[in-house]
């Protein structure tokens, strides 16, 4: 017991102490403070204000409704309506990858977008005008210079937008592409199925827009992808019908000219022709019939292929600037000098004398 109380009021005493260094050094603290703040000032106020545009999108879970296509389909030989429509390789799960894909950027890149200003511009363009805090220009000052001294020894390329290569990109078009994944961030919750886009740009009007645009994009992304094998069976089949149609309308015409032809003759090699020809007719109608009917059936596929989406949150102007948090980078600045210079003051400055002291001693 007499241990634990001597432990205790050496610690009480040491905590005591440790205060009161703090106490004799505390215009040094208040100084390290004020610098803190001004530096806080300085980072808050010189980084570029940000506006956020966050809309929610709530795929449909599934396709259902099936019922009522497998039996027409069954008729038709087709099995069962809903064949295909199981699991994808391509879920709603894998918007945040889709995002970040070249192709889904570079279709991103193009969309024409407007600023708060009036002016109209595409994305690929916008992103070179937003302004970057200062000491962004100081660390990248080597590399423009490295650039600038390679533009010298190369043709200039004109609207590299329109002439995009995804196989082989510029070093521009990977910086755009790059610069667009830091601004469009997508989340999934994979137990609620909801997906949260986010835009942050510097103009609010164009960070709406590029939301609303992302939204679309995503989802011509995956209704194309849910209905490309559906559209391609009704193309074959439209164009089975077509030919059956053509042949259709063929025997129909030879078979009415027979027919007129022989009106009044009453011979059994004609009879047989016109029996001939009338099969013909029938079979030939029958098969565009049935080429018809598994066109509707492939049409209702393609409708029921697309995914639903219901948009939860839309894009809106944001109406104030989400970031920087001025007071709070002022506050994180000026609690870190506090701590910096305490740590100094309590710590810091023995050990560095201590230091110097034994590399006097060992010269």
């Amino acid at each position: 017991m007499e241990g634990n109380k001597q432990k205790t009021e050496i610690s009480e005493i040491d905590i005591a102490a440790l205060f009161y260094k703090l106490y004799l050094n505390r215009k040094k603290i208040y100084k390290a403070i004020g610098i803190g703040i001004v530096a806080g000032v300085v980072i808050g106020f010189s980084q570029p204000k940000k506006y956020k545009v966050e809309v929610s999108l709530s795929p449909e879970s599934g396709i259902s409704g099936t019922s009522g296509l497998s039996g027409i389909a069954s008729m038709f030989g087709l099995g069962n309506a809903s064949t295909g429509f199981g699991e994808d390789a391509l879920t709603f799960n894998m918007f945040p990858e889709i995002v970040k894909t070249n192709p889904f950027a570079l279709e991103m890149l193009q969309i024409p977008i407007q600023t708060q200003k009036g002016d109209s511009i595409i994305l690929f363009d916008y992103l070179n005008t937003e302004k970057r805090p200062w000491w962004s220009h100081i660390m990248g000052a080597p590399r423009m210079l490295i650039e600038g001294i390679k533009s010298l020894f190369k043709e200039e390329q004109k609207d590299s937008v329109k002439v995009i290569d995804p196989f082989r990109l510029t070093p521009e078009q990977n910086g755009r592409i790059g610069m667009l994944k830091q601004i469009l961030e997508v989340e999934t919750d994979k137990k609620s199925n909801m997906t949260k886009i986010t835009v942050s740009l510097q103009d609010p009007l164009a960070a709406a827009i590029v939301a609303d645009s992302a939204v679309h994009k995503l989802q011509e992304y995956i209704t194309d992808y849910r209905t490309r094998k559906a559209k391609q069976d009704y193309d074959f089949q439209l164009s089975l019908c077509e030919q059956y149609k053509k042949e259709y309308f063929e025997a129909q015409q030879e078979y009415a000219k027979f027919a007129d032809a022989n009106r009044n003759v009453i011979l059994q090699t004609v009879t047989s022709e016109k029996e001939r020809l009338q099969k013909n007719l029938t079979l030939a109608e029958q098969i565009y019939s049935q080429s018809m009917g598994q066109l509707q059936v492939l049409r209702g596929k393609v409708q029921e292929a697309k995914p639903v989406f219901a948009v939860v949150e839309p894009a809106t102007v944001p109406l104030v600037p989400a970031s920087p948090k001025k007071m709070l980078i002022i506050i994180a600045f000026a609690f870190l000098a506090f701590v910096f210079e305490s740590a100094w003051i309590l710590f810091g400055k023995d050990i560095y004398h201590d230091f110097k002291n034994e590399l006097k001693k060992k010269d």
